[in-house]
């Protein structure tokens, strides 16, 4: 019997690592030979602890936010009695979540151990990496990378073949491959995962596209608040290096190939190809122009090819498996799978894995379950900072990167921030400017001035100090900044001013001519009073911190709104439903 706890940082933020301690505890304490052991993130972040029970003959029971208290009972009743504790077990809607999925880059993740190389290697692990050096030319591979119509999963959607066949193409025996692990949208976690839980694939990823380009160095741009993902990519690197995966003379080929990780500094604009070629160099991580790209002249001016993650971690599975049946999941244009993290607004946030082309709608409601106490659906941030907000009514469109492009936002790396009838849109595109203001590296001003005047607009606007001429001055300080910024930060920060504008104008004209908001969101455009429901039972008088509710016991309750600071105290604790929030 093996039990395996997931292990990935949302596991262990949940309480992980106490659940294993308390199973190796009980284990002792009872004398039973139970391997126990860890894995990555399944991908159902919501029902963190999780722990899955191995029988002798191969059978799985999962068990669900397995704190320290349920283990003891897991370990009598099942480990030692062999009956299953079906009230801790995942439920019948849960396994949805998964099961509804086509996994391809998370093939691995929440299956094996990361940091054990013999059980990648038990699902065909570096077969892959084998297969290329041993019977495929460099140009057979890309063009199996070609048949597979595999674009890049970190933003832009760029055809991988062609980057690889450009640094091919490129002279000079020094090249690198260099994997853009800096993932710094919020909301925003398939990398981390994917590193965390099943590190091997990357590493195999890269090999292959070294052998494909002719670089024989690879760097990770990994960004340091991933300390776990850094320490399991160390150790599958030294495992590698162990088994003759990684190193001097792969399968005996003569083809040499090593890794190493750069820690990045987590700034945003590193995500940006020359951005982090500046920050890999030592230098201050900020944009060039091109051409020349990377291709050409990229790490110390060598020609480079960088990928993300997520696209690295697919490039094994199309080797073993062949172009073609990667390319026969998704859309002609779109093909294969793509991983979001569902967060925000929905009942069951994680990551996901399907096939591209599925509807907004499938992907919220069939695998995440729907909105948080079925709220009704308002709009799902899409691409991140870079990206824009799309509008329920737009929850049909599938996602492809050209449909996606067509409604005002982008694919982008993954990110799916959901929103319900309470998020503000103003806000929300406030929030994200002043994300990209501060992540803006100041080297064109336009993105170092302009992202600053359209916050400070957004801010006015949210504080109820809008005025007559603030949207059509936001689309043209938008249009301005996409127009004479360099790098993508700049050309893609005003995108969730501008989607916001395009779909939900009408809360823009409320903040500003009517001084409400519409969401009943932003403080300074909300009020809290008493109605005639109200018992008297001074429970919010109690409960308001700055004293700004009087009256009597049993006498309806005034808010003094001179006082009242809108922390929805009073709110939170009425239990007559006799707070009106207008």
């Amino acid at each position: 019997m093996k039990i395996v706890v997931g292990q990935g940082s949302c596991g262990i933020a949940s309480g992980a690592k106490k659940t294993s301690a308390e199973f190796e505890k009980q284990l002792k304490a009872h004398g039973l030979s139970a391997e126990l052991t860890i894995t990555g993130c399944v991908g159902t972040c919501y029902l963190e602890p999780i722990v899955d029970i191995y029988d002798d003959n191969g059978g799985m029971t999962r068990y669900v936010k397995v704190q320290p208290d349920k283990v003891e009972k897991i370990v009598e009743e099942h480990v030692m009695g062999g009956n299953a504790v079906q009230e801790y077990a995942i439920s019948e809607e849960d396994k949805k979540f998964v099961t509804g999925q086509q996994r391809i880059v998370l093939r691995n993740c929440g299956v094996i151990n990361p940091e054990n190389i013999d059980e990648y290697i038990a699902k065909d692990g570096y077969k892959a990496l084998e297969k290329v050096l041993t019977t495929m030319k460099p140009e057979q591979v890309i063009d199996e990378i070609k048949a597979s119509g595999l674009r890049g999963r970190g933003g832009a959607g760029f055809p991988t073949w062609f980057k690889w066949n450009a640094a091919k193409a490129s002279p000079g025996t020094e090249k690198y491959m260099v994997c853009n692990a800096d993932e710094g949208d919020p909301g925003a976690f398939m990398d981390r995962s994917v590193l965390e839980g099943d590190p091997h694939t990357v590493l195999e990823g890269m090999a292959i596209a070294g052998y494909a380009m002719g670089a024989h160095q690879g760097v990770i741009y990994c960004r340091a608040e991933y300390p776990l993902a850094i320490k399991r990519l160390e150790i599958a690197m030294d495992q590698a290096r162990e088994k003759g995966y990684l190193g001097k003379d792969l399968f005996g080929t003569g083809f040499d190939f090593d890794i190493y990780i750069k820690a990045g500094a987590g700034a945003f604009v590193c995500g940006e190809e020359t951005a982090l070629i500046a920050s890999l160099e030592g230098e201050r991580g900020m944009p060039r122009l091109k051409p020349p790209f990377p291709a050409a002249k990229g790490f110390w001016q060598k020609p480079t090819d960088i990928n993300n993650v997520e696209t690295l971690a697919n490039v094994p599975w199309i080797i073993h498996n062949g172009g073609a049946q990667f390319a026969s999941f998704g859309t002609p244009k779109s093909p294969g799978t793509k991983v979001f993290a569902l967060a925000g607004k929905i009942k069951k946030g994680g990551l996901v894995e399907v096939p591209m082309g599925m509807s907004i709608n499938d992907i919220i409601y069939n695998i995440g379950g729907g909105i948080k106490n079925d709220k009704q659906f308002k709009a799902v941030q899409m691409g991140g900072p870079s990206g824009g907000c799309i509008p329920a009514s737009y929850g049909d469109t599938p996602v492809t990167y050209e449909d996606i492009t067509k409604i005002g936002a982008i694919v982008g790396s993954g990110g799916m921030i959901v929103m319900d009838e309470d998020t503000c849109m103003v806000d929300m595109a406030r929030y994200f400017l002043n994300f990209t203001r501060d992540e803006s590296c100041g080297k064109c001003n336009y993105c170092r001035i302009g992202t600053k005047r359209l916050l400070e607009i957004l801010t006015r606007i949210t504080e109820g100090e809008g005025k007559d001429g603030d949207i059509e001055l936001l689309e043209e300080l938008a249009s301005k900044v996409m127009q004479g910024s360099m790098c993508g930060l700049g050309q893609t920060a005003p995108n969730p001013v501008l989607s916001t504008i395009r779909h939900f104008r009408n809360e823009y004209e409320d903040h500003i001519y009517n001084h409400r908001c519409t969401a009943h969101s932003c403080k300074a455009l909300i009020n809290f009073s008493i109605n005639e429901n109200c018992k008297g039972c001074t429970l919010c008088a109690r409960n308001c911190p700055v004293g700004a509710i009087s009256g009597s016991v049993r006498q309806m309750h005034v808010i003094d709104q001179t006082k009242c600071i809108k922390c929805s105290k009073c709110l939170d604790n009425c239990k007559f439903n006799a707070i009106d929030k207008i």
